[in-house]
């Protein structure tokens, strides 16, 4: 089999969802070889993390983006999804998210244009957002936050250093933002360019399930399989980020080493709320808030 044929049957299986018994008539070769060869393409594609990763970086001083320009040393965006697996029998209470679902919390990682700094998935569903957090920061080839920079996350995180999260109790939401509404306030203006820039970390989750059904189905691969499945997907996300130009997808908004460099400063080890974080976020709102009243 050539490596054309390898991967046309491997982008076949993860963007249509397609069994073995049916691509293996589709192709006219024997269950074993699709099953075999879709290993061995799906394990390349995870080997070649190193260059398929983005490589995060900080919003410049001088950024003229008017989303980002407001988060000067931002990396990106943060956030966790659920996609379904297929654990077994004794497993499925812990995999069982609050909707009902048998699924794995994802954490996704991704820089100002949508491509993924790291992917952690493998968490069973029942697990709080936070809590995988800790864990991909406290492993080895985890993720690593320079002290000095950050993420934008949601409020289901700790404001926490290197880890911004917008004000509770204040209007946050895009659709809180249509129809000419204005923030009155510097909380108000901060949380609604917040939601702006971090709306990222979603379109990029949206796009994923959007091209490959094989991360939006019920799965019938066991869990360690589907988890190597999720992360060649993200892979992939980034080469298409990379490679078009246009991706009409868009229109519809549907465990590695990442790779990071140090940007010589001392790692974050732990997600822990402190004043002093608090406080760095309220001068960003007041300076935020002044500065576009002073435009406007």
């Amino acid at each position: 089999m050539g490596v054309e044929e390898m991967l046309a049957i491997f982008l076949h299986i993860l963007a249509h969802d397609v069994k073995n018994r049916i691509i293996k008539r589709q192709f006219m070769r024997s269950g074993e070889t699709i099953s075999r060869q879709f290993t061995n393409v799906f394990l390349s594609v995870i080997r070649c993390h190193t260059v398929l990763l983005k490589r995060p970086e900080p919003v410049p001083q001088n950024s003229t983006d008017e989303k980002w320009k407001w988060f000067k040393g931002c990396l990106g965006a943060l956030d966790g999804t659920h996609i379904k697996v297929n654990p077994l029998q004794a497993d499925k209470a812990r995999y069982r998210t609050r909707k009902g679902e048998i699924a794995t919390n994802v954490l996704g990682v991704c820089s100002q244009d949508a491509q993924f700094i790291y992917v952690l998935p493998g968490w069973e569903g029942s697990a709080a957002d936070s809590r995988v957090l800790r864990d991909a920061i406290s492993r080895n080839n985890g993720l690593r936050v320079p002290k000095g920079f950050y993420y934008l996350c949601d409020a289901g995180y700790m404001n926490a250093e290197g880890f911004l999260t917008p004000y509770r109790g204040q209007r946050y939401h895009l659709s809180e933002w249509r129809h000419g509404a204005q923030p009155t306030t510097a909380q108000e203006f901060f949380n609604m360019k917040h939601s702006s820039a971090r709306n990222v970390i979603e379109r990029c989750f949206g796009l994923l399930k959007g091209r490959w059904a094989i991360v939006r189905s019920k799965s019938y691969y066991p869990v360690k399989t589907q988890i190597k499945i999720i992360t060649a997907c993200c892979l992939l996300h980034n080469h298409i980020r990379r490679e078009m130009a246009y991706d009409p997808l868009e229109e519809r908004e549907v465990d590695l080493q990442p790779v990071q460099d140090d940007m010589g400063a001392e790692m974050i080890t732990h997600v822990e709320s402190s004043n002093a974080w608090s406080q760095l976020r309220d001068v960003m709102a007041r300076q935020m808030f002044n500065n576009w009243r002073t435009r406007v």
